[in-house]
This record gives C-alpha cells, sequence and structure tokens, in this order.
C-alpha cells in the first residue's frame, strides 16, 4: 500500500468514525442511534486494519477483525435486543414510541452540534504537542480519537434515556480505543481482547440494569427516576 493511498484511506476512516458520533447528537431514534454505533464500529475496525496493514503487522490486522465482529456486530445486536424488548413490554401501554425516542434531552439538538464542534477544536488544541513530536499519519489523526472521547462523555450525561447513556458509554469507550491505535500504531492482542471482554461484559451488566428498571418503574427516563426518589 502506497503512503498516498495509505494517508487518504486513513483520513477516511478517521473522518466517518468522528461523524458517527456526531450524528449519534442529531438523531433522536434510538434504533437510529444504535445504526450510527454500529457504522463507528466498522469504522474503527477499518482504522485498525489499516494500521495493520501498512506496518505490516497481522496481528493488528486480527485485532481489527475483533473490533468490527464485536463493536459492529455483537455490542448492536445486544442494545437492538434490549431496545425490541422494551418496545414490546410498552406497547400495550401506548407509549413505545415514547420509550425509544430521546425526546428531551438536557441539551438540545443546536446546542449539541455546537458543543461537539467545541470539543472536536478543543481536541485538536490539546494533542496539539503530541502531534508536533511525531508528525506521522496516525499521530496527526490521534485529536479524532480525542474529540469522540468528549464527545461520548457529553452524550452520556445529556442524555435522559438508559439506553442512550449506554450508546454514550460505548462511544467513549470507542474513542479510548481509537486514541490507543493512533497514539501507538496498535495495541497487543491480548490487551484489546481483555478490554473487548471488560467493555462486553459492561453491556450486559447496563442491559440487565435497565431491564430491571423498566420492570420496576415502568421507565427508563433518568428524570422520572429521580422525581420516584423525591
Amino acid at each position: 500500500m502506497s503512503g498516498g493511498l495509505y494517508t487518504q484511506l486513513l483520513d477516511l476512516a478517521c473522518g466517518a468514525f468522528l461523524l458517527a458520533a456526531v450524528i449519534v447528537l442529531w438523531v433522536r431514534e434510538l434504533t437510529a442511534i444504535i445504526r450510527v454505533f454500529a457504522l463507528q464500529g466498522i469504522a474503527l475496525a477499518a482504522l485498525a486494519v489499516l494500521l495493520g496493514a501498512h506496518e505490516h503487522r497481522w496481528d493488528l490486522v486480527g485485532v481489527g477483525v475483533g473490533i468490527g465482529a464485536l463493536r459492529a456486530g455483537v455490542l448492536p445486536y445486544l442494545l437492538r435486543r434490549a431496545l425490541a424488548t422494551l418496545t414490546a413490554d410498552r406497547q400495550r401501554y401506548g407509549t413505545a414510541a415514547a420509550e425509544t425516542r430521546e425526546t428531551q434531552p438536557l441539551v438540545n439538538v443546536a446546542a449539541s452540534l455546537l458543543t461537539a464542534a467545541l470539543l472536536t477544536l478543543l481536541a485538536y488544541a490539546v494533542a496539539r504537542p503530541l502531534t508536533a513530536l511525531d508528525p506521522t499519519p496516525a499521530t496527526r489523526a490521534l485529536p479524532v480519537g480525542l474529540a469522540v472521547v468528549l464527545i461520548g462523555f457529553f452524550v452520556l450525561v445529556t442524555r435522559r434515556r438508559a439506553p442512550a447513556q449506554v450508546v454514550g458509554f460505548l462511544l467513549l469507550d470507542n474513542g479510548i480505543t481509537a486514541t490507543a491505535l493512533l497514539a501507538t500504531s496498535g495495541v497487543p492482542l491480548i490487551v484489546e481482547l481483555g478490554v473487548s471482554f471488560d467493555v462486553l461484559l459492561a453491556v450486559l451488566v447496563l442491559q440487565m440494569l435497565t431491564t430491571r428498571m423498566r420492570e420496576a418503574f415502568g421507565t427508563t427516563d433518568i428524570d422520572d427516576l429521580r422525581e420516584l426518589h423525591d
């Protein structure tokens, strides 16, 4: 793979990766948010595969394939299944539509997109000293991973539905993984497998907690749960 082609494909994968995080802030339907998260998983997997192919590291290519299987396949499947269960249980009460949409996030769409732009600028400003030390194509893309970390944290603290907050947690993890890949030109396979299994376990636990919340209180809206506490 030539250097020019590698740089173009790497920029394309990083652009798709960051764009997916921004789109999560834009859409309201939880099903659409899960689909966008799956697309981001594909972009993250492509990022790892590109790094591995460029450096002739087949272990890193294997990491990319594993990332694609987990974050574009297994995790979105678990989220869709949890959302389908939620919808089926709420249809009898006629509130399924409300439960499958982010109807009233703490920050509206316009302000969220503006915040995402500011967070991206902040990521580029923070990463500038690091990119100046080693101005390779991978290092120059490092701010993208940092931006997705910040956007994922923003989604986590501003969304009111528990499934959307789970997606925010996963965006945060995707950003951390991308940052590690770009900063170190890949991580050992055993490390990535360990982290991936930890993430899978966390999602399973969060799914069970969401199900128990819905069964006990009839909703996954965090504000409604606060009102019950008050």
